[in-house]
């Protein structure tokens, strides 16, 4: 027997193994067994930032419709009124709204870029009394006072675009500042509206073909956009073919069939022909006249700012709930996206550190509105029948979808 056989080796004497692996628990609750969270059901999904279900659950109270929004502001007249229109507009520059100097130069630059003007909604709005407003106007486009400017093809019925309001002095302001036109052709431009107050066309036999092309580069005349006139369209002369015993001896899908070329063109198609000039009727001086019409400069992108902040107001009501209807001063808010007040209590939140809004360089109203009122887009709203103000009692005034 070896001398190194020890009783170790023994199976009746064990000797307990320690694993090199475990370590020591740094926590008594560490060698308890773990459980998978309990996962709770959502009871509402997340709603998004304008998501109004269960705010108005039940419709607002109806105490009687707002009929002007003029009511608190002492306007006398149509003119005050244009003047008023075009001067609150848009919102001061912020101190402290997150801009940098190009664009704040950008948006200065756009502002005076945009012609003096105001709808004839806007105007509507503004006013006590949609008779006596219109008389007024007819009588101060009569006495040179103002001029209505058309744009054909802008809106339908009441919520059109395209009829607007300017100031014959504004006007005259405007035709000074072209500096592409010339000063006789100013002066000449100026004398013929003077001579037809009323009339929205302008005959091109007033004008050389020379001076048609500058005034139409400086954005002061347009062509009309041919409109459908029965007196006007090319007519085929009709033909015993549209009988119908002619009709029914024809072959079956030939042009016979449907009544020959006049039927088409009767009932108002051209079929696309090619015909001669003796088919064509010649347009009467009264026609020829009319292919000129009175613009004003950057009217584009003044119709193009106004629909666009009108489509997003009028997105802003239909996202409050199935009844389209929110109190004014909620819609203010969600038209200023939420933007950090300038008052004392504000900007004390501020230097604490807490949140006190976003910067209004970051807000809608200022990156796509270039920093469009809350009221004057309201106004125009108004004025166009797409909305109607009511007193509340609770909440102050409510606006709902007409």
């Amino acid at each position: 027997m070896s001398l190194n056989y020890s009783a170790a080796h023994s199976s009746r004497i064990t000797k307990k193994r320690t694993s090199t692996l475990k370590r020591s628990a740094s926590s008594p609750f560490a060698t308890l067994a773990r459980r998978k969270p309990i996962q709770r059901s959502k009871s509402k999904p997340e709603s998004s930032t304008y998501d109004d279900e269960g705010l108005f659950d039940e419709r607002l109270e109806d105490l009687g419709t707002v009929t002007t929004l003029a009511a608190h502001l002492p306007l006398k007249g149509v003119v005050e009124i244009v003047q008023y229109a075009n001067s609150y507009m848009f919102e001061p520059m912020p101190e402290r709204g997150g801009f940098n100097s190009p664009r704040i130069a950008e948006i200065l630059n756009f502002r005076k870029s945009l012609p003096a003007t105001a709808t004839v909604a806007h105007v509507h709005a503004l006013s006590t009394s949609p008779t006596v407003t219109e008389r007024e106007i007819a009588q101060l486009a009569r006495a040179n006072v103002l001029r209505k400017i058309v744009v054909p093809g802008r809106g339908i019925g009441g919520s059109t675009v395209g009829e607007s309001l300017v100031l014959f002095t504004d006007l005259e302001t405007m035709v000074d500042r072209a500096e592409a036109v010339d000063a006789g052709l100013k002066e000449k431009l100026l004398q013929y509206l003077r001579s037809q107050p009323l009339s929205q066309n302008i005959s091109p036999a007033s004008f050389d073909p020379s001076e048609i092309s500058i005034l139409k580069r400086a954005g002061f005349l347009t062509s009309l956009i041919s409109q459908s006139n029965p007196s006007t369209h090319s007519r085929i002369p009709s033909t015993p073919s549209t009988s119908l015993s002619a009709i029914s001896r024809a072959a079956s899908g030939s042009l016979a069939a449907i009544g020959g070329s006049a039927a088409v063109v009767d009932a108002g198609g051209t079929l696309g022909l090619r015909r001669s000039s003796s088919q064509y009727e010649s347009p009467s001086p009264a026609d020829r006249a009319s292919d000129l019409q009175l613009a004003l400069p950057n009217t584009g992108p003044y119709l193009r700012l106004l629909t666009e902040a009108r489509t997003h107001l009028m997105s802003l009501i239909h996202k409050s709930g199935g009844f389209r209807e929110i109190p004014v001063y909620l819609l203010r808010e969600r038209w200023d996206g939420g933007t950090a007040g300038d008052d004392p209590a504000s900007r004390a939140k501020k230097l604490r550190g807490e949140f006190a809004g976003v910067l209004p360089a970051r807000t809608r109203k200022w990156r796509h509105f270039w920093g469009l009122k809350f009221d004057w887009v309201l106004a125009e709203c108004v004025g166009s029948g797409m909305v109607e103000l009511f007193e509340t009692g609770s909440v102050g005034l409510g606006v709902r979808v007409t």
